[in-house]
């Protein structure tokens, strides 16, 4: 009975004070409220994007690294660096509202810089890095040289990590996996599309695995790979300048998917000139390291807009295109089919600016007045110049040819008759002064006046009369002339008496 009592006692304490049960149901939905909340916030904190990740891009120089990354970023103005430049690009989950920034770091195509890739893809970090090989698609020729020498870079500077052996044969199973369990769009209707983390996802024990191809990942690098060919909008100058048909395309994009088969790598050919797959690339990229779903199918149909999945490829699919194969074959080396072109020497010339008028006209008249031109003939005397002035020309006139061969002396003298002219004029001239001295007064004219009375001191030329007087005058004149000219030749003559008229 007393402990009924007690019991009901305590069941009808006075005040507001609660009982024993209601007290321990309280306690047990106070626990319950807060188990629902801390694992809301662990739902949360898993459901976030990860921070952290990492794309290495290599290639050549010139292969348009930065630019791609620009491209992503969205950031149309930007300035190249040099050795290991660091970019970013954002990523987007709008089922969460969230956001983060995706690292990416573009070494230059110098080997001299490998050595920096410790500065982007280190121990700790490594899981969490995706390798993007940069090929240049306008330099077919160089494409495969170029894949093989920056995967052997990636695999050296793997090396040197030295990641624990477990973690590493681990993360190499987890790529084979991803490669084997590839699936077309379409043909899993039952995928959920929410995100999962790809690295905490857990392979089902009914999926039936293929086996891998023999020269399917035989070089596994532990990490994601994808090439992704640049400037395929040249593809059209390739054909017109280097007669390139649609076998040799297919021959190269032959060798370059023989070699992501090795290393498990996706393919991608894109151009940024022409905006062509950047978008498929940014989902790509996220699908692989944030485990974005994605759903877009492979494309081998168009030569220039390639895309191959990894895991999607195989060596079938590879001899599809050697079906169209005409003057090639399958088992042709890649150098000897596309060859490097020859070098084309181009000349620079330098050029040159038009100067200043005002300063061209400087330099002009120092120059003259430092060196004065000559004159563009000889001067001309005073002396040479004819009654009215005008003057005379010593090669033209037949007067100074005269004097500049036979100077006469002072006095009334003839010209000699036998000093020999040869064929010049000089000669004529003086056989026909002579002629014209030696007339006598008396003399018969032109107009045959046989009469003894004629004019005196006159000879009759052509019906007009000239006097003597005149002539010497004129041959006095042509004397002193001479004497004038010191380059004129002289000629010592022996003197002959003028007989008078």
């Amino acid at each position: 009975m007393a402990a009924v009592g007690r019991a009901s006692s305590v069941a009808t304490l006075p005040g507001n004070y609660p009982s024993v049960d209601n007290q321990s149901a309280e306690e047990d939905d106070g626990q319950n409220l807060w188990s629902s909340i801390l694992s809301e916030v662990t739902t949360r904190s898993r459901s976030k994007l990860p921070a952290g990740k990492n794309v290495l891009v290599m290639g050549e120089t010139g292969a348009g690294k930065t630019t791609l990354v620009a491209k992503l970023q969205g950031v149309e103005e930007y300035m190249k660096g040099r050795g290991l430049e660091y970019m970013y690009f954002n990523v987007l989950d709008d089922d969460i509202d969230d956001h983060t920034r995706c690292n990416a770091w573009v070494l230059d195509g110098d080997l001299y810089h490998k050595g920096l890739q410790k500065f982007a893809v280190s121990q700790d970090n490594f899981a969490n890095t995706m390798i993007l090989l940069v090929v240049d698609m306008s330099r077919p020729w160089m494409a495969i040289d170029s894949l093989q020498k920056w995967a052997s870079v990636v695999r050296e500077h793997i090396d040197k990590l030295r990641i624990i052996p477990e973690t590493m044969r681990d993360m190499e199973q987890r790529l084979v996996r991803q490669f084997q369990e590839y699936r077309e769009p379409g043909d899993d209707l039952t995928a959920s599309p929410q995100r999962r983390n790809p690295t905490m996802g857990e392979p089902d024990d009914d999926d039936v695995l293929l086996p891998l191809g023999d020269n399917t990942l035989t070089h596994n690098l532990g990490v994601p790979m994808m090439v992704v060919c640049t400037k395929c909008d040249a593809i059209g100058s390739l054909e017109k300048e280097h007669d390139y048909r649609d076998e040799h395309f297919d021959f190269i994009q032959s060798h370059i998917r023989h070699f992501c088969l090795q290393y498990g790598s996706a393919l991608l050919y894109t151009s940024m000139k022409e905006n062509k797959n950047l978008d498929l690339l940014y989902k790509y990229l996220i699908h692989r390291l944030y485990g974005f779903p994605f759903n877009l199918p492979a494309q081998v149909v168009e030569k220039d807009s390639v895309f191959i999945p990894s895991g999607w490829d195989n060596e079938k699919k590879i001899a599809i295109l050697y079906e169209n194969f005409q003057s090639l074959k399958m088992n042709d080396n890649l150098e000897d089919v596309i060859v490097t072109p020859p070098l084309r020497k181009f000349v620079h010339e330098k050029e040159l600016g038009a100067e200043d008028d005002q300063v061209f006209l400087v330099k002009l008249q120092s120059l003259l007045a430092k060196n004065p031109p000559a004159a563009a003939g000889r001067p001309v005397d005073s002396t040479s110049r004819g009654p009215s002035g005008s003057p005379r020309a010593t090669n033209r006139s037949a007067t100074a040819n005269v004097a500049s061969v036979m100077p006469m002396q002072s006095g009334t003298k003839k010209i000699d008759p036998n000093m020999k002219g040869g064929q010049t004029s000089e000669g004529v001239l003086a056989n026909f002064f002579n002629s014209l001295l030696s007339k006598k007064s008396g003399a018969p004219g032109p107009g045959g006046n046989s009469t003894g009375s004629s004019t005196p001191g006159t000879v009759r030329k052509s019906g007009s009369k000239l006097g003597l007087s005149d002539v010497q005058a004129e041959l006095d004149h042509i004397s002193n002339k001479s004497d004038l000219e010191p380059s004129s030749p002289t000629t010592t003559l022996s003197p002959i008496e003028s007989k008078e008229s």
